[in-house]
């Protein structure tokens, strides 16, 4: 970081006494986040200030997601309108990054079909973001950045964090697992665990800054300590965040079944700042498609997880992630998910019909269901769990909880927007006074996707 900041240095000086401008728009998960932040922390670094108009921008930076052809789609339809900003503006660098950038494929079309993008590298090169724009701005010339490298950790790159109450923390990087569907490890590379201290110290750090709604990231939080050289694990990690001082909570996700332990769920289970939320994907309710998944657990195993968690955590607000219509799958096995929605009993899920991501094991496997036909099962699936959110939302009406205002919500009547414990979003009657508080709320009304409520 040393060297990079000499890079942050050199840029700064090229524009003299002007400010240049930086356009950053973030795709995807709250890891994508976290990066897009650090994104900005060095482009502050090197003298920029920030704008969410590309048409003013001296720098244009896509930060992508490789998860969904949605998105992807969306990435490159901004790129196509980006050809106008930089006609207006030829010496406007543009800068392709993130899980996108380090698919051959796409650097490949990027390479022949935008030929306007000046800059294209992907997470594992995130670090060394100062020195590969000070190539662009020295050389005149285009670089791409996508080895297939291991990736490094590089502790001290400046952060912009969105003024407010919460923050994201990267514990680790990179993936293991290589589920059939996903190309996570494919652009993220391998597992790497930041080291204990360093986590440590950056959340003791955002608590003395007034975060108080703080989550852990990584693709598999479970897995966390798995490489270092010591026996050292997640479970061990929230015992000893738990310990600072200060009035906030602590959440973490992603968190796969495989890797979820009784020692982590005790562990949450007394301490005094982690949520009782927990995020537990489950994608499949069929054993059979599980397997092809390659998510290494079963229905029963993750019905044992949920009944252990809740036996510690009663009130335990439970979430996850689920796929309808993998690749071979068929009426009966979609019904085996609904029918596990139904028995667990979920707050909320996070739906999708599956994607295909070309270089994915998956993507080669046949897939003869019509995408209607795959509708039709997402909205039996919709149904359910709909159903289900609304009904575990009416039961709030009525009681008194605690929650964390945190932010202004858009609704004349309810202006505030806060958060429980479990993550369930309150809209509130109140004053932007109020924005980063604690408060006990009384729970008036509900729907499907949110309570509603006045403070006591």
């Amino acid at each position: 970081m040393a060297r990079q900041r000499e890079f942050m240095n050199k840029i700064r000086t090229l524009w003299g006494e002007t400010q240049p401008a930086a356009c950053v728009e973030t795709f995807g998960c709250q890891q994508n986040v976290a990066d897009g932040q650090r994104l900005m922390g060095m482009l502050e670094a090197c003298g920029f200030r920030f704008t969410g108009k590309p048409e003013k921008a001296d720098l244009v930076l896509v930060n992508t997601c490789a998860v969904r052809e949605h998105a992807e789609q969306r990435v490159f339809g901004n790129l196509g309108i980006l050809t106008h900003t930089k006609k207006e503006n030829p010496r406007q660098v543009i800068v392709l990054c993130g899980c996108m950038a380090q698919e051959e494929r796409v650097a490949n079309r990027v390479r022949e079909s935008y030929r306007h993008v000046d800059l294209v590298f992907g997470p594992q090169a995130l670090w060394k973001f100062p020195e590969l724009l000070w190539q662009v701005y020295e050389s005149r010339k285009r670089v791409f950045s996508i080895q297939d490298e291991h990736g490094s950790i590089a502790e001290g790159i400046p952060v912009v964090r969105e003024r407010g109450v919460k923050a994201w923390v990267s514990i680790m990087y990179g993936c293991n697992n290589f589920c059939s569907y996903c190309i996570v490890p494919y652009v993220r590379g391998r597992e790497r665990s930041r080291d204990p201290d360093a986590v440590l110290a950056e959340v003791r750090q955002l608590v003395r800054e007034g975060y108080k709604d703080i989550t852990l990231l990584g693709q598999n939080v479970n897995s966390y300590g798995n490489d270092l050289d010591i026996s050292y694990d997640f479970a061990d990690l929230l015992r000893e965040i738990d310990q600072i001082e200060g009035e906030y909570w602590i959440r973490f996700m992603s968190s796969h079944p495989k890797d979820a332990t009784k020692k982590l769920f005790d562990t949450m289970a007394g301490s005094r700042h982690v949520a009782r939320q927990l995020h537990l994907p489950f994608q499949s309710g069929n054993d059979r498609v599980l397997r092809e998944m390659n998510r290494r657990y079963t229905r029963a195993q993750y019905q044992e997880l949920v009944a252990y968690a809740r036996t510690v955590m009663p009130g335990l607000v439970l979430t996850s992630d689920v796929i309808i219509g993998f690749p071979g799958e068929t009426e009966a096995e979609a019904m085996d998910t609904v029918s596990l929605v139904t028995e667990i009993g979920f707050d909320a899920l996070f739906t999708f019909i599956y994607s295909p991501r070309p270089g994915t094991k998956a993507a080669e496997m046949p897939d003869p269901v019509p995408r209607a036909e795959k509708q039709k099962w997402f909205d039996t699936l919709l149904e359910v769990q709909n159903t289900e959110s609304a009904a575990r939302h009416r039961a709030y009406v009525g009681q008194t909880i605690r929650v964390l205002v945190d932010g202004e919500s858009g609704d004349p009547a309810f202006p505030l927007s806060s958060r429980t414990e479990g993550n369930r979003l309150v809209r509130l009657k109140g004053g932007a006074d109020r924005i980063g508080q604690f408060l006990d709320v009384k729970i008036t009304d509900s729907n499907t996707w949110a309570l509603y409520g006045e403070p006591v």
